[in-house]
């Protein structure tokens, strides 16, 4: 399986409609609901968003958004199935130009732009990862960044008070290298699945 190597957007133009692709790196359905009501936030004057959506646990969904059945989601998520991507959202923004498109049109427009959206957005081989909690001392701050930095993982999230507690997503194959690493001062406990 393979995944985007960054978040990226595309724009395409049908019979004066706009369509807006996203494509976004995700790792669960909650980070699916989130960056969803983003766009609908920014995107509040767009008729539809249809999207697809398929995890790393090979789980996927579609949603046409009010557009006809099977015009918008189907094709997204064909497209994901097809470049065997997952980890991916894929979401297109439509702003309607008072042309009809029809089903087949419309399939094509909401593919192309997904298709535009995912090429920018680069493609690499899907590494498992797992979701780990990093807690430190404030003052260990610099220290836990450098290791999280150079083992090439992610933060998620971060928690302040007394301690300090990073969500963090790595590459499944350096856990035990970032256990044994801020053994000494902290604690890495795994939460899940990345």
């Amino acid at each position: 399986m393979r995944t985007i190597v960054r978040a990226a957007q595309a724009k395409i133009t049908r019979e004066r409609s706009r369509f807006l692709a996203f494509a976004v790196p995700v790792v669960s359905v909650e980070q699916v609901e989130h960056e969803l009501g983003r766009l609908r936030r920014e995107h509040h004057g767009a008729r539809h968003i249809p999207h697809a959506y398929r995890l790393a646990t090979g789980e996927a969904r579609a949603s046409d958004d009010g557009e006809p059945a099977g015009s918008a989601g189907r094709p997204i998520r064909s497209l994901l199935e097809a470049e065997d991507l997952g980890g991916v959202l894929v979401a297109v923004v439509r702003y309607f130009g008072g042309v009809k498109l029809g089903v087949g049109n419309l399939a094509r427009a909401y593919r192309d732009a997904a298709r535009e959206a995912l090429s920018l957005a680069g493609v690499r081989e899907l590494v498992p990862e797992v979701q780990v909690w990093v807690v430190i001392s404030p003052g260990r701050m610099g220290a836990a960044l450098a290791q999280i930095e150079r083992l090439g993982a992610r933060i998620l999230g971060q928690e302040v008070g007394e301690q300090v507690r990073l969500t963090v997503a790595l590459p499944q194959e350096k856990f035990p290298v970032l256990r044994a690493a801020v053994a000494p001062w902290g604690q890495v406990e795994e939460v899940g699945p990345g």
